[in-house]
């Protein structure tokens, strides 16, 4: 398992877009994928789950990766999260 913390820096968090771009990158892994916040930990492959985090910009989300390819998907999350989701 891979375990990595990460702060939303885009201007308006974790909404329906970078949920749904974290969500396809999630999905073309074999690897499962979880975001913890504030205690709550969802599956990241689930749309609903990562919405239901409301994680606002400024936030710390811990990214849980585990199975063969949990490397390759944790840092394509992070470099989503670092890169603002591409937005701004």
């Amino acid at each position: 398992m891979i375990q990595k913390e990460v702060t939303l820096i885009n201007r308006l968090g974790l909404h329906i877009r970078p949920a749904a771009h974290l969500t396809k990158i999630a999905s073309k892994y074999v690897a499962d994928v979880y975001l913890v916040k504030d205690g709550m930990r969802v599956n990241g492959k689930s749309i609903m789950g990562v919405m239901m985090l409301a994680a606002p910009k400024g936030s710390v989300l811990l990214i849980e990766c585990v199975g063969n390819d949990e490397l390759q998907l944790c840092e394509e999350i992070v470099h989503l999260v670092e890169n603002k989701f591409y937005e701004d």
